[in-house]
């Protein structure tokens, strides 16, 4: 009787110990130690990881670069718009407009409609008057001022949302070719213990891991700068519907006076 309590003891105790063992064979390092034990032999997974790595550098890259851009762009906007139409005199506010940083997009969009007005006020009779009134030219440039300009706010959008979209099924192609390699090595060595299966299997899971790591902050930057973008569309259209308005007519909707 002792002797069976021993021999469970020794089996449950050698059990936990491969079982330890196993854990011990699972984590980041160890995957790491593996890749680098034979680059040609684990060629994929070098391949799927440092695409995730790339993934991630430009995903986190474009998140600061946007971030920064946006907070400029939302707290100058406010203060430029009102300066511009506080300013009485007309000369005054454009030129305040030609001293605002060269990626300040308010006042390029108010310099390109200025330009529109004054170029089509300097050619009056010729064809190009005939061919478009003064409200259809200014409107005209509004037109590409604004589109120009949000092509600008979209920069690095387009990589934001490829890595959210693909980066987890990267990650999910370095696990499935992980758990087809560990199931060749273990059918070639004939050894299926759970020391044997879970090392492999789970350091073959951690890539989906890694992957859905680089996509979550890559979904995340991409809704917050798209709800910001699509703030600072509205903000450029109404100021360019105010632009049209004053340089068309000399004065926009809901102005008492108007700049000379």
């Amino acid at each position: 009787m002792l002797q069976d309590i021993l021999l469970t003891v020794a089996s449950t105790a050698g059990g936990a110990a491969d079982n330890a063992n196993a854990l011990s064979k699972m984590g980041f390092g160890h995957m790491m130690e593996m890749l680098m034990s034979d680059p040609a032999e684990f060629f994929v997974q070098w391949v799927v990881f440092i695409m995730l790595i790339v993934m991630s550098i430009g995903s986190w890259w474009y998140t600061v670069v946007n971030f920064i851009k946006n907070t400029v762009i939302t707290k100058r906007a406010d203060a430029v718009v009102r300066t511009f139409w506080e300013t009485p005199n007309a000369q005054d506010a454009i030129r305040f407009m030609e001293e605002q940083p060269a990626n300040e997009p308010f006042s390029k969009i108010a310099l390109d409609c200025a330009q529109a007005a004054a170029h089509h006020q300097r050619h009056e009779g010729s064809r190009l008057v005939d061919a478009l009134n003064r409200s259809e030219f200014i409107d005209r440039a509004l037109r590409q001022a604004v589109t120009r300009e949000s092509s600008r706010l979209e920069n690095g959008m387009t990589w934001l949302a490829t890595v959210g979209a693909t980066a987890p099924f990267v990650g999910l192609l370095g696990t499935v070719w992980g758990i087809y390699g560990a199931l060749i090595r273990i059918g070639a060595t004939g050894q299926a213990s759970i020391d044997a299966v879970a090392g492999p299997v789970g350091e073959a899971l951690i890539m989906t891991a890694i992957g859905l790591f680089v996509a979550i902050p890559a979904v995340l930057a991409y809704n917050a700068f798209n709800r910001a973008n699509r703030n600072t569309y509205a903000k450029f259209d109404t100021f360019a519907h105010d632009l049209h308005d004053f340089f068309a007519t000399g004065s926009r909707v809901g102005d008492v006076g108007s700049k000379r």
